[in-house]
């Protein structure tokens, strides 16, 4: 698996999730449970992995809805 986002706002990792999964990419979340263990105050980021061989098309699909994966 490879990271595709990190990010400390939850709600693009929803959107991303979405759009993903919309495209038939399945991806996976990490770290949530971190995040909620830290009070949700966003130190610690959240990370979107998916499949090396989906990757590419996972990035494309995210960057052409608006998604900055440098985040």
């Amino acid at each position: 698996m490879k990271q595709l986002l990190g990010t400390n706002d939850p709600t693009i990792i929803a959107f991303a999730r979405a759009l993903l999964q919309g495209e038939g990419i399945d991806c996976f979340e990490m770290d949530v449970n971190m995040s909620i263990l830290e009070g949700s105050i966003g130190i610690f980021p959240r990370r979107l992995m998916v499949a090396d061989a989906d990757f590419e098309r996972a990035s494309t699909v995210l960057t052409d809805n608006g998604i900055d994966l440098n985040e």
